[in-house]
């Protein structure tokens, strides 16, 4: 059996699930498990070095994340990302955060408004560590706080039923070269025109960040299909 994965290091407070599930999100945004490759529990589970539950746990988190398909009788495979995936999720999720920036210069509090600040500062020096977990972590709180802002119940209820498949999208995109930094100066830009209750701005920036992110994955996706 070709080995691939490498065995987990039982170091960590986390519980194992996460772990495995961490390890596994991983090596399907960096390529090594590939769109529309079958995974198998026993292999896995031999390759981490751990038992097959942890791993079944995993693959079931990773379902919900959108980075695996569970097909009934057929078995569990690595997802696939199409162009019209990422469109469609795109078109819904600007226009949902175009609105939210809007609402949020009217709503948010100053309180709401420091978090953000903070969150900035953190996800900077997460960036300096190269730890792409807590990146991913601290952005989507950074975007939970903008919704939380914005006041609105439904929104927020809509924009979290594409959570799992916008997760994927932003664990593959901030890894990027360069994307990161470059999100993190959109979203203090954001926050700004916030701050100044300016909404023409801050929703034209809302805008601007998620057009540039979507550019970002498909031209991920584009140079991974070509090598």
């Amino acid at each position: 059996m070709e080995r691939r994965l490498v065995p987990i290091k039982l170091d960590s407070y986390k519980p194992l699930r996460e772990v495995v599930a961490e390890t596994l999100r991983e090596a399907i945004v960096n390529g090594t498990l590939k769109p529309g490759e079958r995974l198998m529990e026993i292999q896995l589970a031999e390759e981490l070095g751990v038992s097959r539950t942890p791993v079944r746990e995993a693959i079931r988190k990773l379902e919900l994340e959108g980075f695996v398909v569970m097909i009934p009788r057929r078995g569990t495979y690595v997802a696939d990302l199409s162009i019209k995936d990422i469109n469609e999720v795109f078109e819904i999720r600007t226009a949902l955060d175009v609105l939210a920036a809007g609402l949020a210069v009217e709503r948010i509090t100053e309180d709401e408004l420091e978090q953000l600040e903070r969150l900035l500062v953190e996800i900077g020096e997460l960036i300096e560590e190269d730890d792409a977990d807590k990146i991913v972590e601290s952005d989507s709180q950074f975007h939970d706080i903008l919704y939380r802002a914005s006041r609105n119940d439904r929104l927020v209820g809509i924009i979290n039923n594409l959570r799992e498949q916008f997760t994927r999208f932003r664990s593959i995109s901030i890894q990027y070269p360069g994307r990161m930094q470059k999100s993190v100066e959109e979203h203090r830009r954001l926050v700004e025109a916030i701050a100044s209750r300016d909404t023409d701005l801050a929703q034209q920036l809302a805008r601007e960040h998620m057009e540039n992110s979507e550019q970002t994955l498909l031209q991920d996706l584009n140079e991974r299909r070509q090598t």
